[in-house]
């Protein structure tokens, strides 16, 4: 009787680069600059170089340990903030966002292959779907609490702001991948 030995999903390895993402991006969530309800932060900029870097998948796992540690209470959230309270308050919705982000980049580059214009399509649709899960949680959370907001002034205060600041970030992160993705053991998964 032969036995096989499953490959598991995540390697050790894979599971080291995961944690490693994940505290960039509280590391970048805490370099902030807040203006209105939004801050400016470089968790886009982390989060596209772990989907260019780790690939869909363990970007994935990366943004679900940073999402669970800031849950469970390590102020990994901008502002040293923590809490189930930042993920369910009007912002929540743009860190949601990145699991997106990621899924979506895991999808495309999972059907269109690691094509360096695929992964940079890949970046730029992750951000508009952060960008809608966002704007819609903002939209129901901020409606809920406060009274009606319109579209157009959730866009101005939460979107229009962001969106020349994100595409940097993700020219950097991409360039970034390009130039380090070959010291990324396992190469891209």
């Amino acid at each position: 009787m032969t036995t096989t030995k499953k490959k598991p999903w995540l390697s050790v390895r894979d599971l080291a680069l995961c944690a490693l993402f994940a505290a960039l991006l509280a590391v970048c969530a805490w370099m902030s600059l807040r203006v209105m309800e939004i801050s400016f932060t470089m968790q886009t900029f982390a989060l596209f170089l772990a989907c260019g870097l780790l690939g869909g998948k363990r970007a994935t796992v990366a943004c679900l340990v940073y999402l669970l540690l800031g849950v469970v209470g390590l102020p990994v959230f901008s502002g040293f903030q923590s809490g189930a309270g930042v993920l369910l308050g009007v912002t929540g919705g743009y860190l949601l966002g990145f699991i997106a982000s990621c899924l979506l980049y895991w999808l495309l580059t999972g059907l269109l292959g690691q094509k360096p214009w695929v992964q940079l399509l890949a970046m730029l649709l992750g951000l508009l779907a952060c960008y809608a899960l966002g704007t819609v949680w903002f939209l129901v959370v901020y409606t809920k609490n406060s009274g009606a907001i319109s579209l157009l002034m959730v866009l101005s205060k939460c979107v229009f702001p962001f969106i020349l600041p994100d595409l940097c970030k993700i020219a950097m992160a991409f360039l970034l991948t390009r130039r380090l993705r070959r010291f990324i053991p396992n190469g891209i998964a």
